[in-house]
């Protein structure tokens, strides 16, 4: 089992920055790939923002590139997510994943993430 804690979320005007944090714990060494989602109101499926290996390779989505900056602290066990930038659009709740070894998936409960116009 993993649990996920996600934490930095909030109100920000557009072009403003955020930096969300999530913090793992449990069966960390199973982890093989840990990532960001994001679920706008309205919608019933959750988008892939960004994801890091244990390798340190990144990939994000296309709307988020060069804005977004995904990173990872092994020694402290937590993920991170520094927006810049920010936009109304990336307005959503945003949840952390962790993808195992044996292909199982943990998220977190979700962080609000509001931008205004």
């Amino acid at each position: 089992q993993v649990q996920l804690v996600e934490s930095g979320g909030g109100l920000v005007q557009a072009g403003g920055s955020l930096r969300l944090s999530c913090a793992a714990s449990g069966s960390i060494s199973s982890i093989n790939a840990m990532g960001w989602y994001r679920q706008a109101s309205g919608k019933q499926q959750r988008d892939l923002v960004a994801r890091i290996t244990t390798g340190g390779g990144a990939n994000y989505a296309t709307s988020v590139k060069g804005r977004f900056t995904i990173s990872r602290d092994n020694a402290k066990n937590t993920l991170y997510l520094q927006m810049n930038s920010l936009k109304p659009e990336d307005t959503a709740v945003y949840y952390c994943n962790a993808a195992t070894i044996v292909r199982v998936n943990y998220f977190g409960q979700g962080t609000q993430v509001t931008v205004s116009s």
